[in-house]
């Protein structure tokens, strides 16, 4: 008789730029009565570290990885530490990473993919981004960081909403969505949004995100702005050809990963009953079928690319080149 699987520890990762919040926001999640146990990863520049010292003194463990940017030198020690943890993991049930302000959250992502025994233990619930509502139209201008850290959101923290104006408001809201459709926004001031609203999410799945807000999908971001980080989405009614569309996401992947900072999407293949589940970190691909349409469901692939000048002609035109009757609809 098999053992019963041990349930997956969930991952939350808080990133955001320079003085948006993140901490005041783990604080919040350390310190409200909600009956949980985190053990908390943060990572600084330098030697010494100064956000550690910022948390507030509560029962959980915090490791601090000092030595380096948790995005370009320390994948390795994040993987360490959350192995450690898994063996003792009866101690808490949840970990919360703090990225720096200047981080890119893709390699923490990564980690859940490419680490086989982290994946096994371990779930990544969402990316949170923390953003300052006052300041962020500056940053991403001036910063490539901030744009990349909203990216790859799953969930953000409109934060110090208070200090601008509902006009004001409405125009960063917009900005965000010009670089990811897809992410939850949540207004806040100091991050007081509630905390069922950022942890145990399951907003890393992508087909959860759709299920509650399918016009993230819809194309209608216009690009007034001259980001260098940008999306588009790209849709078919058209069933596509499984033989056709995985040779041709591959590439993509392949060709432009670098540029690529998240691709997800909800693909409708021919002559299969279920949906089919599709998303990446640069050039790490992951899917897999999901539930079957339903039957008043229209049968339609949604994909969106959220990257750095990524060629939208070429893929777009890979994209309808793999739809299954494409020559009948020509």
């Amino acid at each position: 008789m098999p053992l019963p699987q041990t349930p997956q520890t969930l991952v939350t990762v808080l990133t955001g730029y320079l003085g948006a919040g993140k901490t005041t926001l783990l604080n919040r999640i350390l310190s409200e009565q909600h009956g949980k146990k985190y053990a908390v990863i943060v990572n600084e520049f330098g030697e010494v570290g100064i956000d550690n010292d910022l948390i507030v003194d509560a029962d959980e463990e915090v490791f601090e990885m000092n030595n380096g940017c948790i995005c370009c030198t320390v994948r390795g020690d994040l993987i360490r530490i959350i192995e450690s943890l898994m063996r003792r993991r009866d101690r808490f049930d949840a970990i919360i990473i703090e990225t720096t302000g200047l981080a890119d959250p893709a390699p923490v992502a990564q980690t859940f993919f490419v680490d086989d025994e982290v994946r096994q233990k371990t779930k990544l619930d969402a990316i949170v981004t923390v953003v300052d509502a006052k300041h962020l139209l500056g940053e991403l201008d001036q910063a490539h960081e901030a744009q990349e850290q909203l990216a790859f959101a799953d969930i953000v923290i409109l934060n110090k909403a208070d200090l601008v104006t509902p006009d004001e408001l409405k125009t960063v809201e917009g900005r965000i969505r010009k670089i990811n459709p897809t992410a939850v926004i949540r207004q806040s001031t100091r991050c007081d949004v509630p905390l069922d609203q950022v942890m145990n999410q399951n907003a890393f799945d992508l087909a959860r995100v759709l299920e509650i807000e399918p016009e993230f999908m819809d194309e209608v971001h216009d690009h007034e702005h001259d980001d260098a980080v940008t999306s588009f989405s790209l849709t078919s009614r058209e069933p596509l050809d499984p033989e056709k569309f995985f040779p041709w996401i591959q590439s993509v992947a392949q060709h432009f990963g670098i540029d690529m900072l998240r691709m997800k999407g909800i693909i409708a293949l021919e002559g299969d009953d279920d949906r089919y589940v599709i998303q990446a970190v640069h050039m790490l691909l992951e899917g897999d079928h999901q539930r079957a349409w339903k039957a008043d469901e229209a049968r339609l692939s949604r994909i969106v690319f959220i990257g750095r000048n990524l060629p939208r002609e070429i893929i777009e035109d890979g994209f309808m080149k793999c739809r299954a009757r494409v020559e009948a609809v020509a």
